[in-house]
C-alpha cells in the first residue's frame, strides 16, 4: 500500500551500511549508489561546513546517473573542537583516539541533504550531536576494542552497540544523525518533494 504513495525513485548516495539500515526503517522503495568523490576536509574548514560540502557533493555525483529522481546525500564528521576525528582503521589509531577523547566531548556533525535531480531543488541540514566519552584508563581501551573493533567508526566507538558503555552522556536532536542519517529532517525533506511517509 505504501509503495504507492511513492511515486518518485528514491537513491541513498551512499555505500554506508550503517545508512541502508536506516533508511529501511522508514519502509520505502529506494536504491542504492555509492558515490566517488574526495573526502578530504578543504583548508581552514570547519567540520559542519566539510560534512555539509560533502553530502551536496554525494548527492550531485549521481545526479547524472538518475536525472529523475530524489537523491539522499549524507556526511558526517567527528570533531574534538575544531580538530576532525576520521576513521581510525586500525587497533593502534583507535586505541590513540580513545586515549585523546577520553574524559572529552565530541561533536559529530551529520549533514543531509535530498537532491530533486529533475528539478535541481536541494533541501539541505546540518544535525550535531554531542558525545561525552567516559573517563577511560588503557585496560578499557583495550578490551573495548578486542570486543567491538569499531574501526570504520569516527570516534572508534559504535553507540548503537558496546560503545554506548564508554559515553557518559549524548545530547542533540535526532540520535539517527548520530548513527549517520538524521532521518528526522529527512521525513520532513521527503514530505516536501511530495512523499508522504505515513
Amino acid at each position: 500500500m505504501k509503495a504507492q504513495q511513492i511515486t518518485s525513485t528514491i537513491i541513498l548516495g551512499s555505500g554506508s551500511i550503517y545508512r541502508k539500515e536506516l533508511l529501511q526503517r522508514l519502509q520505502i522503495p529506494f536504491d542504492t549508489c555509492s558515490p566517488q568523490i574526495e573526502e578530504a576536509p578543504l583548508d581552514s574548514e570547519l567540520p559542519g561546513q566539510t560534512a555539509c560540502r560533502l553530502a551536496e557533493a554525494k548527492a550531485r555525483a549521481i545526479a547524472g546517473i538518475y536525472p529523475q529522481a530524489l537523491i539522499i546525500g549524507s556526511d558526517q564528521v567527528a570533531a574534538l573542537g575544531d580538530k576532525p576525528l576520521g576513521k581510525p582503521l586500525n587497533h593502534h589509531n583507535a586505541t590513540e583516539q580513545l586515549r585523546l577523547i577520553q574524559g572529552r566531548e565530541v561533536v559529530f556533525y551529520t549533514a543531509l541533504c535530498l537532491l530533486n535531480s529533475a528539478t535541481n531543488r536541494l533541501q539541505s541540514h546540518l544535525s550535531p550531536y554531542y558525545v561525552k566519552y567516559r573517563p577511560l584508563n588503557d585496560l578499557q581501551i583495550e578490551h573495548y576494542l578486542q570486543m567491538e573493533q569499531p574501526y570504520h567508526c569516527a570516534g572508534s566507538a559504535k553507540s548503537e552497540g558496546l560503545g554506548v558503555a564508554l559515553i557518559e552522556k549524548m545530547t542533540g536532536d535526532d540520535p539517527t544523525g548520530l548513527i549517520g542519517l538524521p532521518l528526522i529532517a529527512l521525513v520532513d525533506m521527503l514530505k516536501a518533494e511530495g512523499v508522504q511517509i505515513i
